[in-house]
């Protein structure tokens, strides 16, 4: 029982009142309420948003029977008693039913009521919107997702309000929607609102829920500890006489009680200890609240405390000091009493008891300058404004409280969005995040293999901006791999990391490659070379070392035989002894053609041993076999092959004429080439999928890579393939055109 006289915090539900009797009955207790609770209150304003909300609901019944206005009513009320903030709140919250589900719209609630009334009750039918399209997972996934989409804290209150009265009339629903709405309740609306400090509303929906949930416990442990209430007040009588009497002493002013735990609180202690209701020796706590501004007087009562009953060390907790994230702040200590049971003790100001039974509306800094606006930082603030504005509530007068609600506005976690999968799971990114960092976030093999993307059922290439609210689907290749531009593309360190891991593994394996080609020729040539003279050969080839001439090789961008006959040229007759003397050759000496060249490219000429030149393909036309082709001798890497087509090729033609050879196709073979392909088209749904399925199933050809771009409603992409010949190109080609919405299909050069 309370002592000292002082107030006591309690949830009404008008138990003895039935709404939906009488109009104007509800509405004066409205009225009334409001009047009491609220130091800024518009009673006249509040009426017609009353009578508004019963006429936009006339022909609207509940579940229970009830006329409809009564939620919204009642809800405004919870606002009122739970959540005190101002009028502009009650009045959305009776309106916040309207827009969704009558004929009134937001315009009109805009021309009666304003703006602020209006983005508030706009606000309010989004999320209710959000339920019902999305699946969300995660409590803490769904507080941002709310919060990102709300300009007004409000609009988070108010949901509060609708969900606990609907929580108090889940009688009227079906069972299975009971549980339903209960499951919802508990995993996503209690932790929310602890997250929000409303402590009292936190417990009232858990227990709400516990009850549809598993209705055999809760009513085995309310009908137990109703039978233990009389036993249950009269020790707390007898535990805090001295506590009260010492405290008169020091000259403070205070209130001490005790209350049951919730129910919901006290099953899952028994769960979590494995113990019955009987055997918990903390089934309530004893509150010491004190009317003091001096925090250190908190200290004073638990050395008090302490005095009298033996506390019990490992059981203190100083949240005082250290508050909780969502701030939270009390001492926390067990004491031994008189007969022996432990009791556990909190300590706490007023102001701190308030805070802890209402909570905070939000998680922001208020920028107190002219001007400014909210914005939120990160969660380390909140103990601070926290403690700030409930001040600024319970103690400043109307100007004050008028201003901060004017600086209400949300820019929660400004620098990520949220974006959805196929299926509706809620991911969330850094603003600026690609496609790529999207796929890598939902496993590293997505990433890896992602060729593709479709936001919001269009096609988007890889750097593609993604926005809150886009559904993403990611599509793959088996054969596909990440390249050095990805790097640049992602933003996350998730995708950088997996990229960069991925890269610098196919790196080290084509090193690994590279030596072992390399070794296995020196000894079949049986040339001898010391590392260090190696090293020297290497730099002077353009190699910044080994590692990179290795690689080289293993990625075949150079053969062993050119390789060995370039080290020969290079080296003195000091540093290597070949057992087979190689001829030497230089680019301006050249031999008979190797026509069965495993390169796939020889020289045209006499006395030119191609399998003894180093060749290299261009990227800017990537010729394949069927081009007609010339080579540029470039210095360090061998013959450039180029389309004789090519832009490059046409327009230094003059420049490059003493650097030109010609070359001709090997008739054998064995690999396949890399060819770039630009399309246009319709921008419709599927067709990404239609020109992925069209290419690969030519020949089982291999794609590289897809970079597409929409444009109103319109496509062009550039998609890269692994072929063998312009045969096997043309046949792609026809596939492509096939395609319905297709424009325009051709060679890609750039």
């Amino acid at each position: 029982m309370p002592r000292n006289g002082t107030r006591k915090s309690t949830i009404s539900n008008y138990d003895d009142y039935v709404f939906g009797k009488n109009i104007d009955a509800d509405l004066a207790i409205l009225l009334r309420e409001g009047a009491e609770r609220l130091p800024k209150f518009n009673s006249e304003l509040v009426e017609r948003a009353f009578r508004f909300c019963v006429e936009a609901h006339e022909k609207d019944v509940r579940a229970t029977g009830e006329p409809y206005y009564t939620h919204p009513l009642q809800v405004a009320l919870i606002v009122i008693r739970e959540i005190p903030l101002d009028d502009i709140s009650v009045i959305a919250a009776l309106l916040h039913d309207v827009v969704e589900d009558t004929s009134y719209s937001l315009h009109d609630i805009h021309m009666e009521f304003g703006s602020e009334v209006a983005d508030i009750v706009d606000g309010a039918t989004k999320i209710s919107d959000v339920f019902k399209s999305r699946e969300i997972s995660a409590a803490e996934n769904y507080r941002k997702l709310l919060l990102s989409l709300v300009n007004d804290v409000r609009v988070i209150l108010i949901k509060f309000a609708d969900r606990l009265h609907n929580m108090r009339t889940i009688d009227g629903l079906s069972p299975e929607k009971q549980a339903r709405m209960a499951r919802e309740t508990m995993e996503i609306y209690a932790p929310f609102a602890h997250r929000f400090g409303l402590g009292d509303i936190k417990w009232e929906l858990e227990d709400l829920s516990f009850k549809v949930l598993n209705a055999e416990a809760y009513n085995d442990i309310k009908q137990k500890l109703n039978l233990t209430r009389e036993e249950r007040e009269e020790f707390i009588e007898r535990f805090s006489t001295p506590i009260a009497a010492k405290l008169t002493e020091h000259g403070l002013k205070f209130e001490v009680n005790g209350r049951p735990k919730h129910l919901f609180s006290i099953y899952k202690k028994m769960v979590a200890q494995g113990k019955t209701l009987e055997d918990l020796y903390d089934l309530f706590a004893v509150r010491i609240i004190l009317d003091t501004a001096d925090n250190n007087d908190c200290f004073l009562a638990y050395g008090i405390v302490s005095e009298i009953y033996h506390p019990v060390p490992e059981r203190f907790k100083n949240y005082i000091s250290l508050a909780k994230k969502n701030g939270y702040q009390s001492l926390h200590t067990t004491v031994i009493s008189n007969d022996g049971k432990r009791v556990e003790v909190q300590i706490r100001t007023r102001s701190m008891h308030d805070y802890a039974e209402k909570g905070v509306a939000a998680h922001f800094r208020y920028k107190a300058q002219a001007g400014a606006t909210a914005s939120w930082i990160d969660s380390t603030d909140l103990e601070e404004w926290a403690n700030w504005v409930r001040d600024i509530f319970d103690n400043a007068g109307e100007e004050a409280a008028e201003q901060l609600l004017e600086s209400f506005k949300l820019n929660l976690y400004q620098d990520e969005i949220y974006v959805f999968t196929p299926k509706g799971e809620l991911r969330i990114l850094p603003r600026s995040a690609t496609p790529i960092d999207f796929a890598f976030d939902i496993h590293s093999m997505v990433g890896a293999r992602c060729i593709g993307a479709k936001v919001n059922g269009r096609i988007v290439p890889l750097d593609h901006t993604l926005q809150t609210g886009d559904q993403v689907e990611i599509l793959t290749s088996k054969n596909q791999t990440p390249n050095r531009a990805w790097e640049r593309i992602a933003i996350t360190h998730k995708a950088k990391t997996h990229i960069r891991r991925i890269l610098n593994e196919d790196r080290r394996s084509q090193i690994v490659a590279g030596r072992d080609l390399w070794e296995r020729r020196t000894k079949k040539i049986g040339l001898h070379l010391n590392e260090d003279d190696l090293e020297k050969i290497l730099v002077s080839l353009k190699y910044e070392n080994k590692s990179d001439f290795y690689l080289a090789l293993g990625s075949a961008s150079l053969t062993p035989e050119a390789a060995s006959d370039l080290i020969i040229e290079q080296a003195s007759p000091k540093s290597l002894v070949p057992v087979e003397q190689t001829p030497s050759f230089t680019f301006n000496k050249f031999s008979e053609a190797a026509r069965d060249n495993s390169n796939g490219i020889y020289l045209v000429g006499d006395n030119i041993p191609s399998a003894k030149v180093m060749f290299s393909y261009a990227r800017c036309c990537n010729p394949v076999p069927g081009d007609n082709v010339v080579g540029i001798v470039t210095i360090g890497s061998g013959i450039k092959v180029h389309r004789k087509s090519c832009n490059n090729v046409v327009e230094l033609q003059d420049k490059l004429r003493d650097r030109l050879v010609e070359l001709a196709w090997s008739k054998k073979q064995t690999t396949s080439f890399l060819s770039a392909v630009k399309i246009t088209g319709d921008d419709r749904s599927g067709m990404l999928n239609d020109i992925t399925t069209s290419v690969m199933s030519v020949q089982d050809t291999n794609i590289r890579g897809i970079n597409i771009d929409a444009f109103d409603s319109m496509f062009e992409g550039i998609l890269t393939v692994y072929v063998t010949n312009t045969e096997h190109l043309d046949k792609i080609f026809e596939k492509l055109r096939r395609i319905k919405g297709v424009k325009t299909v051709e060679r890609f050069e750039g």
